[in-house]
């Protein structure tokens, strides 16, 4: 299967993103993706630092804190705002944009993933450096996952 991940274009700026197929159930991603401990293993913008603070599964108004370092180093709360068990969950943080997983089963039991960053709902202001970056850091996020999966 492929090892690189197709960039998405939603049509609207403030939401990037980007898409791979990964040869493993749905189940199994959505366990990793839904540990917050595991983020800092899987992350593809090199910002998510360190232990994580918070449950080891995230489940619909779980809290958790990411340490973080863009310059220097903070701790982000998030929230998750979005979840059905397998299929979808997404986590709000402080600045109101939404980190999203989305999973889609296919017939050969492998499992089509999407990560989006969701900038609608933030103030415009705080979004304008994160679209620049977040799809591509979407992409190499879901390579890293797939390379911990299979």
């Amino acid at each position: 299967m492929e090892d690189k991940a197709t960039i998405l274009d939603s049509g609207d700026k403030w939401l990037v993103g980007a898409k791979i197929v990964i040869d493993a159930p749905a189940s199994e991603i959505f366990k990793l993706v839904a540990n917050p401990h595991l983020h800092s293993q899987i992350d593809g913008s090199k910002k998510v630092r360190g232990k994580m603070i918070g449950p080891e599964k995230l489940s619909l108004g779980s809290v958790f804190f990411m340490k973080m370092k863009v310059g220097i180093p903070y701790i982000m709360k998030n929230k998750v705002v979005e979840y059905k068990e397998n299929t979808l969950i997404g986590w709000r943080t402080l600045a109101r944009n939404i980190w999203r997983y989305e999973l889609k089963s296919l017939d050969n039991g492998s499992t089509e993933v999407l990560s989006w960053m969701d900038g609608r709902t933030a103030p415009k202001f705080l979004m304008k450096r994160e679209i620049t970056w977040a799809a591509k850091a979407n992409a190499k996020t879901l390579v890293n996952l797939k390379n911990f999966v299979e």
